[in-house]
């Protein structure tokens, strides 16, 4: 598989003195791992470590060694994939090439893992709960600050040989221990997946995972351990070497329009974000095909509570910084920093959708998919809002999403 590339010298050096490299960097201080490669480790030198991932400064590409993680099959390393960027073009749909033009280079794109959904069938149920598989902890990092509410962290397994799956689909997590209620073993717990189908190692050997820790507050301020989330806290205190039960993959409802030149719209609270980060790496990040024949715009609306909520907010910047302009919009609604323009109070999702709503609306009548993922008391307030604005644009908006689920643009994952 090729792509074709332009790209001028005086480009290159453009795009390489502007932009910073990008890779997944924890916003954590920890105990720093000598080595990157888990496999040069002992299991217990990386439990006493404390962590899989090692601590780096901001902007680096030292959560990844290139060399090492970043050369699959002729993609080169990681730092050139990510700054070559917007520099890939498409020709014109009219035009056939027999060979490429003169000035143009020629490189493979990663491409190893596209067959998994390539002829419409997805990976599925490579493990049952029943019967789950073993993934072992590579790391894990707090992605928020010490300043914002909670704890959310994220999570790199290492997957069992064989067990793949594609963007916007779910992993089930077994917890370990029984259910002191009935004296079962623990329920699985379904978490949406956060990387690409090449996962944060590049290697189609790894998942993410963006878990917030369910914690109850009483009234007192006082934390009530028998009321807090089993398979959370499970897995927001993991080691590297640690081993967890998986199930999966599942899920067809959030996967990427087949036709590459529609637009995406994806629209979040909290760690909602997860499937998006995954959609954003694939089509603004990684060399595959996929984010060559993009042709649409993604547009990512994000609501959390405090700017150090914000997930995944590095990397976000960098996509936009390398991806053409126009390509990728972002929009934070930060609840308790910002205010909307409608009533002056606090600014959620569903006010940056009423801010926005003709936008949105003539991006949905030029067949944009619309994704929603996060808590499910995120959709009413969000379906009232695109009720009015149904209203001001003229249409009655249960008709717009029956037509909307009909053309399969309407995906909803919410828990």
């Amino acid at each position: 598989m090729t792509i074709l590339k332009s790209l001028s010298a005086a480009a290159l050096v453009a795009i390489a003195s502007k932009h910073t490299a990008c890779a997944f960097v924890p916003q954590q201080t920890g105990s720093q791992l000598t080595t990157r490669l888990l496999d040069q480790l002992d299991p217990v030198q990386i439990k006493q470590a404390g962590a899989g991932i090692p601590t780096v400064s901001s902007g680096g590409l030292l959560v990844f060694d290139p060399d090492a993680n970043g050369k699959l099959q002729g993609t080169h390393d990681l730092q050139s994939r990510i700054l070559g960027g917007a520099a890939f073009k498409l020709a014109p749909p009219q035009i056939s090439l027999d060979v490429p033009p003169l000035d143009a280079t020629v490189e493979d794109a990663q491409h190893f893992l596209e067959h998994l959904d390539a002829d419409g069938n997805l990976p599925l149920n490579f493990a049952k709960p029943q019967a789950p598989a073993k993934a072992t902890v590579l790391g894990r990092a707090k992605l928020i600050t010490d300043d914002a509410p909670g704890d959310i962290e994220h999570v790199v397994l290492k997957l069992p040989e064989g067990f793949h799956y594609v963007e916007g689909q779910s992993l089930s997590v077994i917890p370990p221990g029984v259910d002191p209620k009935n004296g079962r073993k623990n329920k699985p717990r379904l978490y949406s997946i956060a990387s690409t189908r090449y996962g944060d190692l590049l290697d189609g050997n790894t998942i993410s995972l963006c878990v917030r820790r369910a914690e109850f507050i009483e009234p007192d301020g006082t934390k009530d351990p028998a009321k807090q989330g089993v398979c959370s806290n499970f897995l927001c205190d993991v080691k590297a070497g640690d081993e967890v039960d998986v199930a999966g993959p599942v899920g067809k409802t959030m996967l990427l329009p087949e036709d590459p030149n529609k637009d995406i719209i994806m629209i979040a609270t909290g760690t909602g974000i997860a499937p998006f980060r995954g959609f954003l790496h694939r089509l603004f990040m990684e060399n595959t095909l996929a984010k060559h024949m993009f042709g649409g715009n993604a547009w990512l609306v994000l609501g959390v509570p405090v700017s150090g909520g914000l997930l995944y907010k590095e990397e976000f910047d960098c996509m936009q910084r390398t991806s053409s302009p126009g390509k990728l919009k972002i929009d934070y609604a930060i609840s308790r920093e910002m205010t909307n323009s409608i009533d002056g109070g606090k600014l959620y999702v569903q006010h940056v959708i009423a801010q926005n709503g003709k936008e949105l609306f003539d991006r949905i009548d030029a067949g944009a998919h619309v994704y929603f993922c996060g808590l499910k008391g995120m959709m009413p307030p969000i379906l009232d809002t695109l009720d009015e604005v149904a209203k001001s644009q003229g249409c009655v908006w249960s008709e717009k999403l029956s037509e909307l689920k009909k053309n399969n643009q309407w995906h909803v994952e919410v828990y």
